[in-house]
């Protein structure tokens, strides 16, 4: 396939189940161009892939014929610390940039849940966001510029040095957690941020009524707190509220904050589940606005799901604190989806053992995202069924 590395695909190269019956390593644009013109001449579907660690969220594709691996675009290509910028190939691991940045005094203020594995092209295709969105924003806000192939094999690019561009859409919000389906993320340049001087937790045991407005007095407070995280793992329990503070006299932000959550305790150390995922097997996220804190809340209680996740900006990860079952959780699915979408919110099934849950439920934007997945991929070679509508 001209220039990449192609070897015959394994069982542990399987995408949900399916396996492919290649596996190619491209270590350029270029050589990623040359695969999928190579695919798009054979009708050959194409499955895109990082470090893996999330290759099994979103539904099995229809069929995968070349497993894209990016492992071997793994450079920074570009740092320019005095314009806090960074460009990366896509097979970059989130670790490996956080250790570069951090010899220069900066970050990627994005905290994936799987550091250790997770790359910049899978943290894109997944829209991964973690505890301090908040306060920096997810993926799509701190992207300034992105290299994509699509189908094709046309090389195209968006925002920061832009070589050529597809008239009329910004790549970068379009294949920002577009799971594969619309061509392959090869390259991205992110704005950063200097590292914090010092950081403070607040971390405090809470009634389920407590929260809500303990929340939304955070998110008004001028001290300016830059993440709160709930942990929740048995709903018919309390919960353990983490509250970040950044920056400039952390200390005396912190206790003013300490000051609104009305007790708690105040350390130099996260919590110890702070921002990770304990089992995602079974992963459904629930986003919802400000004001539904307690919707999402009282839907959760008695789901046999635990909740972990931000009450600031409104993302919440719901886990299987326990063996659930199909019927199980179809009804706690459907159960929450009822009383988020009620309170101006969303719930979607990133992980689930069992082909029968409806993942994604009523999607208003659905003939909109059908007609540029059409205009992208007419042939539909990219991942597909992976993504809203069988896209």
């Amino acid at each position: 396939m001209l220039g990449a590395t192609v070897r015959e695909a394994g069982a542990d190269d399987a995408v949900s189940g399916v396996k492919p019956r290649w596996v190619a390593l491209p270590e350029t644009v270029e050589e990623v161009a040359a695969v999928l013109r190579a695919c798009a001449e054979r009708d050959l579907a194409v499955v895109p892939a990082g470090g893996g660690t999330k290759l099994h969220w979103a539904p099995p594709p229809e069929r995968c014929d070349v497993l894209l691996d990016m492992c071997c675009m793994n450079e920074i290509l570009e740092h320019a610390a005095g314009d806090l910028v960074v460009r990366a190939q896509a097979g970059v691991t989130m670790d490996a940039l956080a250790t570069a940045l951090a010899d220069k005094g900066q970050e990627l203020a994005l905290d994936v849940p799987f550091a250790e594995g997770t790359t910049v092209g899978g943290t894109l295709a997944t829209a991964t966001a973690g505890p301090r969105a908040f306060r920096y924003g997810t993926a799509r806000d701190l992207l300034i510029g992105i290299t994509v192939v699509l189908p094709d094999g046309t090389i195209a690019r968006s925002g920061g040095k832009v070589v050529k561009n597809v008239a009329g859409y910004d790549l970068g919000k379009l294949f920002t957690g577009s799971y594969g389906t619309l061509g392959v993320i090869a390259e991205a340049t992110f704005r950063l941020h200097p590292l914090p001087a010092d950081r403070r937790w607040i971390t405090a045991e809470l009634d389920r009524d407590e929260l809500p407005p303990v929340a939304a007095a955070l998110a008004a407070s001028q001290a300016e707190p830059s993440a709160a995280e709930v942990d929740w793992p048995d709903p018919a329990g309390p919960l353990t509220l983490a509250v970040l503070v950044e920056g400039t006299a952390a200390e005396s932000r912190a206790e003013a904050l300490r000051g609104l959550v009305g007790k708690g305790a105040l350390t130099g150390e996260p919590p110890p589940w702070w921002g990770l995922i304990s089992n995602d097997d079974v992963l459904v996220e629930v986003r919802f606005p400000a004001t539904g804190t307690r919707a999402v809340l009282d839907a959760v209680a008695g789901t046999g799901l635990s909740l972990r996740g931000s009450a600031l900006s409104g993302r919440v990860l719901l886990e299987s604190w326990g063996a659930i079952g199909e019927p199980a959780l179809a009804a706690a699915v459907s159960a929450v989806r009822e009383r988020v979408e009620g309170a101006g919110g969303r719930v979607s099934v990133l992980a689930a053992p069992y082909a029968s849950i409806d993942r994604w439920g009523q999607v208003s934007g659905l003939p909109l995202m059908r007609r540029v997945k059409e205009q992208f991929d007419p042939g539909r070679r990219m991942s597909p069924g992976r993504f809203v509508g069988g896209i």
